[in-house]
């Protein structure tokens, strides 16, 4: 496994990071100990940097993977916190949850531009004392917006940037993947530290995962990418596509290849919440139920955690 140096940060991270989304209660939702072993198992082959958040409840798979497997990954989480309140509340549920006595890599969650960081303008402030005090080594932001990555640079105190970037621009709210390229690669030159994200658009792109894996491949500017994995296999597979820089067509992975979708159930009962949150706009309401836009949807499952009757789920 290849290390990189996280742009001008101090964090030397694996250029392949376990993204811990697909293995909890809003995707997959496996058992505690069996994500853990997962985890545990990814840090053995050499996999040292894991993405989480408040809002995926996975805090409790990488705490009980450091016990099971006894090392630490390099912690990268993220919350919508924009007050001092609720930036306080964040911090002390990570280190309480993932028993760490520091969070590596903290960022704020969907940041849109110049705009949401001056509305979580108290957040940013409680973040970065917490980094003086030690229990935040690096701070950075989350984004499927281009104009977030372009105002990120104007600020020293952003160190890093997770911003969403496929080869279909898929999930990208304000333009293209190609003015997405130019400003990574500005902030790239600038010493930010890059991780992507949603490399298959949110499982959307994974019938064409070979064109999305040589994609990532192909671009430079770019220190390390999350992935979502679920089993041994899927681990051992990316890791040796990651190595080698190559794509391997497994027989074995195009038998598994499943195209995600968030799927709603009969039961729905219209009330609407899952449409005021979700970012990507792709809920609607329609003779009280909601409907699904699958050109907008990232299949991320987000919204299933506002549904009260728990009709929305990714299948």
């Amino acid at each position: 496994m290849e290390y990189v140096k996280l742009g001008n940060t101090s964090l030397v991270v694996s250029k392949l990071c376990f993204g811990t989304l697909t293995i909890g209660p809003l995707q997959k939702n496996l058992p505690v100990d069996e994500g853990a072993e997962l985890l545990a198992y990814a840090y053995q082959r050499g996999i040292n940097f894991v993405d989480t958040a408040e809002l995926y409840d996975t805090y409790k798979y990488i705490r009980r993977s450091i016990e099971i497997g006894g090392k630490r990954p390099v912690i990268s989480t993220k919350s919508y916190a924009y007050d001092k309140k609720s930036a306080e509340a964040s911090l002390k549920k990570a280190l309480s949850e993932l028993n760490v006595d520091y969070i590596d890599l903290f960022m704020l969650h969907e940041q849109e531009g110049d705009h949401t960081f001056k509305g979580h303008y108290e957040a940013i402030e409680y973040f970065l004392k917490a980094k003086e005090k030690g229990y935040v080594r690096h701070f950075g932001i989350s984004t499927h917006y281009i104009k977030a990555v372009k105002d990120s640079l104007k600020y020293s105190e952003i160190e890093v940037i997770h911003p969403i970037f496929n080869f279909k621009g898929i999930g990208i709210v304000d333009g293209t993947i190609y003015q997405m390229i130019e400003a990574v690669k500005e902030a790239y030159r600038l010493g930010k530290g890059i991780f992507a994200m949603k490399i298959f658009g949110g499982g959307n792109l994974l019938s064409d995962f070979k064109n999305a894996l040589e994609f990532v491949f192909d671009f430079p500017y770019l220190h390390s990418v999350a992935v979502g994995m679920q089993s041994r296999f899927e681990i051992d597979y990316n890791i040796k596509c990651f190595e080698e820089r190559k794509v391997y067509l497994d027989e074995k992975l195009l038998e598994n290849i499943k195209t995600k979708r968030l799927h709603v159930e009969s039961w729905c009962e219209g009330c609407g919440r899952c449409v005021k949150y979700c970012h990507q706009k792709a809920l609607k309401l329609k003779d009280g139920k909601v409907t699904v836009d699958y050109t907008k949807c990232l299949c991320c499952g987000y919204c299933s955690r506002y549904c009260n009757v728990f009709a929305l789920k990714i299948i």
